[in-house]
């Protein structure tokens, strides 16, 4: 069986070899062939340096023409998989610096105390940030990867900062790989990994919510979530208190106001199904 499997892993190896040298003289088939095991991964890597589906979609599609254009200069001194993350990591991050810092609802005042519904339009500057929901993302690690509330602690890193911390944290190049995909020294990844952790975990809550689902069988965490949907539906507001914790926070972007704490969630939750639309 094992043999089996190593003969498979060799034969994958010759095709994508293959492919390779195809995909270097011009040929575009092969080229999808190659990077179609890792366009998901690649897009979610693009996702968490950009905090925006919409965004990562576009800087995806640069990163792949950039790298079918720069095909034929890949020499092979790293994997393809490295070379092309190299390619989405810099494409991401040129769109980072062309459109600037973009603002969460916690950049733009302290949190409310009471439902705000006249005045709590949707504002422009919080308009890009959305969840990823993506059904390849299979596991809790992966999922624990995008989850909202630390692709928007990522968004308040420099741009270096936010690519080394993933590189390294969630992705698991070395330091050495990341200098070289960041044309950098070691110690300027070092430095720029102890500093994004520190900002990262003031902005992100212990435990994550896959941490704590990981730790749920999976009958109790349908159960968990049919309890929160249904008390949100019922309007049952003490089922839903009793399901938040001491220390929750609502945002919805795009909206402008934010809420902390089991009182102020709880009081606007009532009044959320009377906000106009898109939240009908």
């Amino acid at each position: 069986m094992n043999g089996d499997r190593g003969g498979e892993a060799e034969s994958s190896l010759v095709n994508e070899d293959s492919d390779l040298v195809r995909a270097g003289a011009g040929d575009e088939a092969a080229f999808t062939r190659l990077v179609a095991p890792l366009r998901a991964e690649l897009h979610a890597h693009c996702y968490r340096i950009l905090g925006s589906t919409h965004d990562a979609d576009d800087a995806l599609q640069d990163a792949l023409l950039r790298a079918w254009r720069g095909l034929p200069g890949f020499e092979g001194r790293s994997s393809l998989r490295a070379w092309l993350y190299t390619v989405a990591t810099r494409t991401s991050l040129d769109l980072v610096t062309r459109r600037g810092r973009r603002a969460l609802p916690m950049d733009l005042g302290p949190a409310s105390d009471h439902p705000v519904l006249a005045g709590n339009e949707p504002v422009t500057e919080v308009a890009w940030l959305s969840p990823y929901a993506d059904a390849a993302l299979t596991t809790y690690e992966q999922r624990e990867a995008v989850e909202l509330a630390f692709v928007a602690a990522l968004q308040h890193l420099p741009g270096n900062q936010r690519a080394a911390l993933l590189l390294f944290d969630v992705l698991g190049f070395t330091v050495s790989e990341i200098a070289a995909m960041m044309a950098t020294s070691t110690t300027a990844v070092n430095s720029a990994l102890a500093r994004a952790r520190r900002l990262v975990a003031e902005k992100v809550p212990e435990p994550s919510q896959q941490q704590v689902a990981r730790k749920l069988d999976d009958a109790r965490l349908r159960r968990m979530v049919a309890e929160f949907a249904g008390a949100l539906q019922r309007r049952d507001i003490d089922s839903f208190v009793a399901l938040l914790t001491d220390d929750v926070t609502w945002s919805m972007p795009p909206l402008r106001h934010w809420y902390r704490g089991r009182a102020a969630v709880a009081d606007f939750a009532l009044a959320m199904p009377m906000i106009k639309a898109p939240f009908k």
